[in-house]
Formats: C-alpha cells, sequence, structure tokens
C-alpha cells in the first residue's frame, strides 16, 4: 500500500482520534472551561428555527450551509449521546455515544427545511454505514436529528426519494432530537480559520471526489 502524505496523516488523525492542537492562525486556545465540558447550544430567537445535521467531520458541514441564503448561522457540536458536556477528547476517543453534528439556525421564511435537507444529503455519503469518507467510527454516522413530527415525516420522505435517486440503500438515521453540545472553540469556522488545512484534509480524505461520484454537478449544493 502506498505511504500517505504525511499532512494528510496529521488531519486524518485530527478529526479521527487525537485532538489537534488549536490552529496558530487566529483561533483562541481552549479554555479551563472548555476543558471540563462543552456548553448547550443557546436558545432561539422567536424568529429563527434549526436543524441538526451529522454529517461526518464537523469541519466539512459548515462551508456548505453557510453559503445559502436565509442561513444565519452554522456551529459544530456534538449530540445523539451521553454523557452531558462532552469533550472533543472524550467523542473522539469513544469514550461517550455523539455524533459530530452541526446546528444550523435560519431564517423559516427564506429557506425552507426540505432545501437544508438536499444540502445535506449533498454533501454526505449516505451509504455509509460506519462514518463518513475517510473517517470511521460512530461518532462520524450520519444522522438528521428532527425537533417534532413534521420534521420527522420531512426527513423521512427526503430520505426516500434519495434512496431512489442513488439506486441504494441510504442508512442515514432520522433521529429525535437531543440536546446540542456546542464543540470547542477551535472547531468552530474551521475553513475560515484554516483554509489550507481545511481543503488538504477534504481532499485527502476522498470526500469531494465520492460526493463527485455520488452527486454530480450537484455534489456540495
Amino acid at each position: 500500500m502506498p505511504m500517505l502524505p504525511a499532512l494528510f496523516l496529521t488531519l486524518s488523525m485530527a478529526c479521527a482520534g487525537t485532538p489537534p492542537a488549536p490552529p496558530a492562525d487566529g483561533a483562541k486556545a481552549q479554555t479551563p472551561a472548555e476543558k471540563v465540558g462543552t456548553p448547550a447550544a443557546p436558545p432561539l430567537e422567536a424568529s429563527q428555527a434549526e436543524a441538526v445535521f451529522a454529517g461526518g467531520c464537523f469541519w466539512c458541514m459548515e462551508k456548505p450551509f453557510d453559503k445559502v441564503p436565509g442561513v444565519i448561522s452554522t456551529t459544530s457540536g456534538y449530540t445523539g449521546g451521553e454523557p452531558d458536556h462532552p469533550t472533543y477528547q472524550q467523542v473522539a476517543m469513544k469514550m461517550t455515544t455523539h455524533y459530530e453534528a452541526i446546528r444550523v439556525v435560519y431564517d423559516p421564511t427564506v429557506v425552507t427545511y426540505p432545501r437544508l435537507l438536499q444540502v445535506f444529503w449533498h454533501n454526505i455519503d449516505p451509504t455509509q454505514d460506519n462514518g463518513q469518507f475517510c473517517d470511521k467510527g460512530p461518532q462520524y454516522r450520519s444522522a438528521v436529528f428532527t425537533d417534532d413530527a413534521g420534521e420527522r415525516e420531512q426527513a423521512e420522505s427526503s430520505k426516500k426519494e434519495t434512496q431512489v435517486r442513488l439506486g441504494a440503500p441510504v442508512v442515514t438515521e432520522v433521529l429525535g432530537a437531543s440536546t446540542f453540545w456546542v464543540a470547542e472553540d477551535y472547531h468552530q469556522d474551521f475553513y475560515v480559520k484554516s483554509p489550507e488545512r481545511y481543503t488538504s484534509y477534504r481532499r485527502g480524505c476522498g470526500r469531494d471526489r465520492r460526493l463527485q461520484e455520488l452527486w454530480g454537478d450537484a455534489a456540495g449544493h
């Protein structure tokens, strides 16, 4: 088997096991409070809605949603598991049952939930059942976390449509929402803070190549 580039090995470990050091290009270092545990996501404003998706490494899931008109913010974090206030190290070392996920806060008068579901599918491989791309393990499983019966119905319908389009079983779970814990600051907006590392990680992990195979021109949109 050919040797993988050292940069790829470093980046793969960053999202697949050992916590990375905070980037040296402006990201805030982890605080003592963050080492103890992560905070729950703040409440929404009255005019806002949220959608929570797990699509493998959360570094790679913020950018596609940030480009969507009507999306107010994206946040990387952990959800769908125990115990409370998980840290990245705990999640990465499989000491919890959480998924790496993102919280998308949006204006429902501008963008619809079905549109966000479409963006989600086009940025994952929903046929993979033990992670995403080069990241393997339960914390990298794909899932849609729904707040109510209406969202669940829309998510299940979208999942069926995706399965028909791909002509293959879609194993992505549709689950009830639970507390969303905000990941450490150095994970937030990683594609902005460390664009070269982000791009190299995506390429080295085979993410963009596989998305193109699955979705063609719709990949990433």
